[in-house]
């Protein structure tokens, strides 16, 4: 790691869930100079500078990026909004770190991670799920051999619809934003992080929307990846559970089969069950979103960035962005996904859609052109 800088003085676009939670954790880093935020509304944002005694707001990401201040920006907006402020940051040459997908539109995310290499800037994409204690160790586990050569691998992602319901009620630009684009990428990330490199060379996938294509998405996506050593690779993601469900987000089953041995994983939470007379809370709680009835019964742990204990979020989430912190500052390794993986995440996922509606074999890689017709 090179180009490390002696403080961070940085910029937050976007003050929704996910900037709140990582302003709050940028203000317990030290190493944090100076910080400024944007968002669209107002009264969001100047919360968010309020509590978290914010140096700068404003509404424009341009005129926060252009301050002279700024030399690392964290773009936290809704999906389909990452592109302008990700381009802005790289021609300013700052450290960037992207939430998840790099971009919800196969072209835009080609040009965020062109700009990317030709600036030769440092950025991260938000894959919160690789910094994981679990994960870690499968990973280390499957860097050291221990399960010979990867052959075969099974994931299965479960989720209740509170996530669709919530993320396409904020934008009426739904294209793009389907269960693999928006929530299957985190597994899809996962599963070739753990298999190390391997490169996919076709994909047959199929679909279904009996729930949710009132909203434009779909209910679920099943698909079968082949490497191009011959590895089979099984990704299914179904994000239209009921409401009721009760995994506060995301249930993840993976299975890694290698010549010497094997690594299975549940990952469902299902192993620390909350059951109340209250009304719980929707796990997936965007400003403005509420649940469109009550639940009783929780699985603990299964919020992907993390648990709170004494009103502090603990958890993936703050490992990942504390690290990414100090790997700025310092030049410290880490595990964060590059802006080259979401950038190939994104077209993987769009190719499984792509596929389930052709109804045929895809083959990789793809070019986003592709995409146009």
């Amino acid at each position: 790691m090179t180009n490390t800088i002696e403080s961070i003085r940085l910029a937050i676009i976007g003050c929704g869930t996910t900037g709140r939670i990582r302003a709050n954790f940028a203000r317990q880093y030290p190493g944090i100079e100076w910080l400024g935020l944007c968002d669209l509304d107002s009264a969001l944002g100047k919360q968010l500078a309020e509590d978290t005694s914010a140096d700068f707001f404003t509404t424009d990401f341009e005129e926060l990026l252009d301050r002279s201040e700024v030399n690392a920006v964290m773009v936290l907006t809704d999906e389909n909004r990452h592109t302008a402020p990700a381009l802005k940051a790289a021609d300013n040459g700052h450290k960037l770190f992207i939430e998840k997908p790099l971009a919800a539109d196969a072209l835009e995310s080609r040009q965020i991670l062109k700009a990317v290499e030709e600036a030769g800037i440092d950025a991260c994409v938000g894959y919160t799920q690789r910094f994981r204690r679990r994960f870690l160790t499968i990973k280390e586990r499957v860097t050291n051999g221990q399960l010979g050569e990867i052959h075969s691998v099974i994931t299965r992602a479960m989720m209740n619809r509170m996530v669709p319901l919530a993320t396409l009620a904020k934008t009426k630009k739904r294209k793009g934003l389907t269960p693999m684009v928006v929530s299957g990428t985190h597994s899809l990330d996962m599963s070739l992080w753990l298999m190390g490199g391997k490169v996919p060379i076709s994909v047959y996938a199929r679909s279904t929307e009996k729930v949710l294509a009132e909203l434009g998405t779909k209910d679920s996506t099943f698909g079968l990846f082949t490497m191009e050593d011959g590895t089979i690779f099984s990704m299914n993601i179904s994000w239209c559970l009921p409401t009721v469900w009760p995994g506060s987000v995301y249930g993840l089953e993976i299975a890694i089969v290698g010549t010497k041995g094997v690594i299975d994983v549940e990952d469902t939470h299902r192993d620390l069950v909350l059951a109340t007379e209250d009304s719980l809370p929707a796990g997936y709680t965007p400003e403005g979103y509420e649940p469109p009835m009550e639940r009783h019964v929780d699985f603990l742990t299964s919020y992907p960035p993390g648990d709170i204990w004494n009103h502090q979020l603990w958890g993936p989430m703050k490992e990942e962005t504390m690290s990414w912190f100090s790997r700025i500052m310092m030049g410290a390794e880490t595990p964060h996904a590059s802006a080259e993986d979401g950038h190939r995440n994104l077209l993987l996922a769009m190719a499984m859609d792509r596929s389930a509606e052709l109804r045929q074999e895809i083959a990789l890689p793809i070019d986003p052109e592709a995409f146009l017709s």
